[in-house]
Formats: structure tokens, sequence, C-alpha cells
């Protein structure tokens, strides 16, 4: 059942339906006590109920373990007229809507490093994210993107099931195979920052170099291209074993990429030549 826009669920007034995932509706609400507007999930059908119910349940506990300015919080989780209603801060856009226009370099790299540092700090906790993609990453004000949908993630490789879950063309061999860890997100996360600096998406088979190969040969970090391609590899075990090992080199970019943008910006100011 779609909740209409202006009716209530407990304090939340509905505005308009966000949009729909696998298992839940996602709706723009206001909270009339505390006067803000929220992102509400709320479970539907099948979902409303048994083992996609414990899966909320879950995502809601792991998600509640993690702090983090990239990793977007729970304001609230309650059960109301017997709904589960998970509220979030409310976002302005996911990175896959802001991909559509042009995004700055510099704004590109921050982006970057924040999709990287919050599954770095996930994995750090040994949380197996299994569907990192631009529709997960809300967009905040200061280009603060947050990592969100932890709900088919696993804690620790002793307790990760066989599972399929995840995104068809994020998502890696062996995760499709029912054996996801962390590489996997590491291959799905290399793909996203691919697109995001280049404005495709490699597919299946995976060859090197994809397409727009020329965009991460044009002053960027000689190491960026390197990463992103081991990142990407078919085979789990040539990859970065984890986004921490990716954070650290990364991290190690940041001059080089600093040093790129203040090129860039030297180029725009550049007075053009008198005739």
């Amino acid at each position: 059942m779609t909740l209409r826009a202006r009716s209530r669920l407990g304090k939340y007034r509905i505005v308009s339906r966000l949009g729909t995932g696998g298992y839940a509706n996602v709706y723009k609400a206001y909270d009339t006590i505390e006067g803000v507007h929220v992102a509400l999930k709320v479970p539907f059908g099948e979902a409303a109920s048994g083992e996609y119910l414990e899966a909320f349940h879950r995502e809601i506990k792991i998600t509640a373990k993690l702090e983090h300015p990239n990793i977007l919080p729970i304001k609230n989780a309650d059960v109301i007229n017997g709904r589960l209603v998970v509220a979030s801060p409310m976002g302005g856009e996911t990175l896959a809507d802001r991909m559509t226009r042009r995004i700055a370099f510099g704004t590109q790299v921050e982006f970057a490093k924040n999709m990287i540092d919050a599954l770095a700090y996930a994995h750090a906790r040994r949380i197996v994210h299994c569907d990192v993609k631009p529709e997960n990453l809300i967009l905040f004000p200061g280009n603060r993107l947050c990592l969100t949908d932890f709900g088919i993630s696993k804690v620790g490789l002793r307790t990760m099931k066989a599972s399929g879950s995840g995104t068809l063309g994020y998502m890696a061999p062996e995760q499709a195979m029912g054996r996801p860890s962390f590489r996997s997100d590491v291959f799905a996360v290399s793909l996203v920052i691919y697109r995001l600096f280049t404005g495709h998406l490699p597919e299946w088979p995976f060859e090197w170099p994809p397409k727009g190969i020329e965009r991460l040969q044009q002053g960027m970090p000689r190491g960026l291209a390197p990463l992103l391609r081991r990142g990407m590899h078919l085979r789990a075990s040539k990859r970065p074993a984890t986004a921490i090992v990716m954070q650290e080199k990364f991290h190690e970019m940041m001059p080089a990429f600093e040093a790129h943008i203040a090129r860039r910006k030297r180029r725009r100011k550049k007075p053009a030549a008198s005739t």
C-alpha cells in the first residue's frame, strides 16, 4: 500500500514518495514535532513481515552502530500503526541524479573520497555493504555524500551467507555467485568512481582499458587508473583486500589531486592573449 501525500503516520506527515526499492517505499515526510523534513523508509507487501522484516531490523542495528560523516544515520526507528518506519535525515538527491549534470573536478575528487572513507569505516568494523551504487549515495549540503541502505549487508566474514543480492552493473562476479566479500565492495566502488570521473560505466567483461580511459590520463595522479584497474579486476584476489587499503592509496594521491585542481583554476583565470 502506498501512502498518499498529506496522510499521517504517527508524527510524520507524508509529503511525497521519493522512490521504491526492492523491499520498501521511501517517502519525503515532515516531522510535525521536530519541525524538519525526513526520509521515511516503510516496508511494503511481504517485506513487512517474516525474513524481510528481519533484514530491516538487521539494517537498523548495523546502521545504528555506524557513526561517520559519510554514512547516513538513522534518526528514529519505530512501529507505527503496525508498520515498521525508519526515519533518516533528508538529503538533496542521489549521486545517480547528480551525475546527470556536469560535476566540477574538485567535487568529483571530494565525492570519491567520501565514498571510499565511508566504505573503509564500515570494513574496519567487519561490515560488507553488498550494494554500493550511485542510488545508495545521498548528497547533503557542502558536497557531502552519505552511504545508505545497509539492508543486505553482511557482518563479518564468518556470518556471511550465500547471497546473490546486489545490483546488476555494480555487482562483483563472486557476489553474483553467492560469495560476497570486502573485495566485492571494492569492485563496486571502483566502478562508481570510474563512472564519476569518466562518465562511463564499465561493462562485462570489464576488459582494460574501458571506454573513457583518456579522461583518467589527462593530468590526474598516475596512481588513479592503476588503482581503479585493480579494484575492478574480475578475479577478487587481484583487488585490494578492503576499502581500507584503497583509502590509504587514495589519500596518498590527494596532494597530486590538489595540484591538478590548482592548475585547472589557473588555466581558467589566465587572460586571453591580446591580438
